[in-house]
């Protein structure tokens, strides 16, 4: 039998110097009994697969509002996608695998219904504003679990999922890979999308970019991936070089103007009828805590009104959010 005891010795002997191992972790938030044969890091990456949170990922918007076809992204594909990713640069890096891989599957646990359109205006209405980062936090920390007991996640992965996006440079190389995995993901699963449904082709793409990058999807991901390795190899942080980001960023500002605010991806009048969703169940609930799931109103000794309400819009799906509004 492969013990715990004894993977975490075979990471000191496979893992590089800058990895973080599994039995050098800060801990949990609260203590507990160490599994026989997980890490902890692997028992964080499985806590994250089995929650409700990751489940509601799949009927989560990426961009597409309501798209008409099976094979666009969702919430939970985008997920699963940085995830690869993200393995595979650790794996080249000789970095934690397994982090780096429950980092991935938790960043996104937080995230709104309609994607970004519903954390803007669940920002805007909620006093102490919304970022995702700090919803899918709060999730892994308080709401899933008995009694808003959370998951009990480890310290390097919680870091890693709270700084996956913004300013503070998570504080494992793990965490790093998957803030820049998840940049590589989006900008390129959304091109594809995008292209998919015909709002762009690939002869609109900054031809300077595909010239760099390569011409297809498959080939722009393995230019970006395979930058991040050879730029970070050897280094005590991870890294792209100057020409990658410079042209990636260029392929973002591109998607900004011609895709995530296109009319024809998010039509004024459906992004209307999502602030008018949001905003309407928003109202009610803080109006009517009483009618909130019995776990969520469990807790309003401890959170106010308006945060359990926010909490339990944000955990929505983008379907059941239409049936709860349509409902009351």
């Amino acid at each position: 039998m492969i013990d715990r005891e004894t993977l975490e010795k075979r990471e000191y002997e496979y893992l590089s110097e800058y990895a973080c191992k599994a039995a050098e972790s800060r801990g949990r938030q609260r203590a507990e009994e160490k599994c026989g044969v997980r890490t902890d890091f692997q028992r964080d990456r499985d806590r994250i697969i089995h929650s409700k949170s990751f489940r509601r990922l799949m009927h989560k918007t990426q961009v597409f509002l309501a798209p008409e076809g099976d094979h666009f992204r969702t919430r939970l594909t985008h997920t699963l996608e940085v995830a690869q990713i993200a393995r595979t640069i650790a794996r080249a890096l000789a970095l934690n695998e397994d982090l780096t891989e429950a980092i991935s599957l938790g960043h996104d646990l937080g995230h709104t219904p309609f994607g970004h359109n519903g954390e803007k205006i669940l920002n805007e209405i909620y006093p102490k504003g919304f970022r995702h980062n700090e919803q899918s936090l709060r999730v892994v920390e308080v709401l899933e679990g008995e009694n808003g007991s959370g998951m009990n996640l480890t310290y390097e992965v919680r870091d890693g999922i709270r700084n996956h996006t913004g300013n503070i440079v998570p504080v494992t190389l793990e965490g790093q890979i998957v803030k820049t995995a998840d940049r590589i993901a989006y900008i390129n699963h959304d091109i594809d999308d995008a292209i998919r449904s015909g709002v762009i082709t690939e002869n609109d793409l900054p031809a300077a970019c595909v010239d760099r990058l390569g011409h297809d999807h498959r080939s722009r991901i393995n230019t970006l991936v395979m930058d991040m390795v050879t730029s970070s190899d050897g280094n005590p942080e991870i890294s792209m070089s100057d020409e990658a980001r410079e042209q990636m960023d260029i392929l973002r500002s591109y998607m900004f103007k011609h895709v995530y605010l296109n009319s024809e991806v998010k039509a004024a009048s459906d992004i209307s009828k999502v602030e008018q969703i949001i905003k309407g169940l928003y109202n009610y609930y803080t109006a009517h805590p009483e009618q909130l799931p019995a776990e969520i109103y469990a807790m309003r000794d401890r959170y106010p009104t308006d945060e359990l309400a926010k909490d339990y819009i944000a955990g929505m799906t983008d379907r059941f959010a239409v049936t709860a509004y349509e409902r009351l």
